[in-house]
């Protein structure tokens, strides 16, 4: 029976939590900024081609929406009161002693 027609709130979406860190920082940045791919790479500590990927999955998924062929064009599908909190990034520790 259709959700909506019994009554019932639409089922949460469901992302993992690392897919939750990125729709949270989508919908911060946003607020902030209008755009998010390439600062997704600096504040993840990950390359361009893994933030690619990420937003490929989410949009897979029905959580993001992109207009194709315009620029910052990321939409958030999703509910901001579903999304997890952001949390900083733990900066890599290097190996190298210091003296």
């Amino acid at each position: 029976m259709n959700q909506l027609l019994d009554g019932q709130p639409p089922a949460q979406p469901r992302f993992t939590e690392k897919q939750g860190q990125y729709l949270a920082f989508i919908w911060t940045y946003a607020l902030l900024n209008g755009r998010a791919e390439r600062d997704m790479q600096s504040f993840f500590g990950v390359t361009a081609p893994s933030v690619h990927q990420m937003v490929l999955t989410l949009e897979l998924a029905g959580l993001i929406r992109r207009q194709p062929g315009l620029a910052r064009s990321i939409e958030l599908l999703v509910k901001p009161d579903s999304l997890p909190r952001l949390q900083p990034i733990e900066p890599v520790k290097s190996s190298v002693q210091r003296y």
